[in-house]
């Protein structure tokens, strides 16, 4: 993991994403250590942290650690991205997805 993204859990989710998402986006990806998917999403979403620095605000959540943020956004499957903005969830993206469709997501959020 970089030293752009930050580890959320179940204690810190509504300080970390919640509220913070008022004052700029908050993508949350939601993985697991076995899940192969959420490696291969991981370099994007590494990529994406960086790019849009000041802009964004990018954390990760082990769902295998954390199980009652999962089950309140209703993540089903992973990889997840929820994007969050003011404390709402503005889209939702499972599964593995190319950095260009990733930044289309986000533009319209930014």
């Amino acid at each position: 993991m970089s030293e752009t993204l930050q580890s959320v859990n179940d204690g810190n989710f509504e300080a970390e994403v919640l509220s913070a998402s008022k004052a700029q986006p908050v993508m949350v990806d939601f993985w697991a250590d076995w899940c192969r998917p959420c490696h291969m999403l991981a370099p994007t979403v590494d990529q994406i942290a960086k790019e849009y620095t000041g802009k964004l605000k990018v954390v990760k959540m082990n769902v295998d650690e954390n199980m009652s943020s999962p089950a309140r956004y209703n993540v089903r499957g992973i990889p997840t991205l929820l994007i969050f903005k003011s404390g709402q969830i503005q889209e939702q993206v499972v599964g593995v997805t190319s950095k260009d469709t990733l930044a289309k997501l986000l533009e319209k959020h930014l």
